[in-house]
C-alpha cells in the first residue's frame, strides 16, 4: 500500500513538474565545495544499468576509461531541477576533457516527460536517461536526490555529493577534471 501510494505521489510530482514547468533558480544552489565528500579510499563503481530515451540498456561499465559525473534526479524534485542547468553547463565544459555527465533520471512517466521537461528548460547538451525503478540509485545507496557521484577514470567511485550544487562554475569543471583523472 505504501509503495503504491509512493508511485502516485511520484506521478503527481512528475505530471506537475510537466504541466507547470518552473525556471530554476542559480541563486538557490550552494558553490559546489559546500557538500563534495571525496572517499578515501576510493569506492567501487557499480555495474548498474540505465536506460537512454531509445530504450537501449546500457552499463555504466561502457564508460570506463573515461570520468563520469552520475546525477540521479527527477522533474518534480525542485532541488534537482534548480541544479540541471549548471550540470548542462559542466558538461559542455568537460566534454573535451572526455568527462560524461550522465543525468539519471527516475521520473516514472519515461523518456517523453524528461525530453519534454528539457525542451521546456532549454537544456539541449544533456542526453535523456533513466532509472526507471531507481536501481542505479540504489546500487549507489542514494539516500535522496538529487545525489550525484563522481568516477575516475579507473572506475572507482572518488566523491559524492548529496543535494544541489552550482556546478556551473571553472571551478567546478577544474575539480571534477582533477577528480576524475585518477
Amino acid at each position: 500500500m505504501i509503495r503504491r501510494r509512493f508511485a502516485l505521489a511520484a506521478a503527481a510530482g512528475t505530471l506537475a513538474a510537466t504541466v507547470c514547468p518552473r525556471k530554476p533558480y542559480a541563486e538557490e544552489l550552494s558553490p559546489l565545495g559546500e557538500g563534495l565528500e571525496t572517499l578515501k579510499p576510493p569506492g567501487v563503481a557499480p555495474d548498474g544499468v540505465f536506460v537512454t530515451r531509445d530504450g537501449a540498456s546500457h552499463h555504466l561499465s561502457e564508460f570506463k576509461g573515461r570520468g563520469m559525473v552520475v546525477n540521479m534526479w527527477a522533474t518534480w524534485c525542485a532541488p534537482c531541477v534548480a541544479e540541471m542547468p549548471s550540470l548542462e553547463v559542466l558538461s559542455k565544459a568537460l566534454a573535451p576533457k572526455d568527462i560524461a555527465v550522465l543525468p539519471l533520471s527516475s521520473d516514472r512517466g519515461g523518456a517523453d516527460v524528461v525530453a519534454k521537461w528539457f525542451q521546456a528548460h532549454g537544456i539541449g547538451a544533456l542526453p535523456v536517461l533513466l532509472d526507471p525503478k531507481g536501481a542505479m540509485a540504489r546500487a549507489f545507496q542514494a539516500r535522496g536526490i538529487p545525489t550525484t557521484v563522481i568516477i575516475n577514470k579507473s572506475g572507482a567511485v572518488v566523491a559524492r555529493l548529496e543535494g544541489a550544487a552550482d556546478w556551473g562554475t571553472p571551478e567546478a569543471a577544474a575539480l571534477i577534471a582533477t577528480l576524475t583523472a585518477g
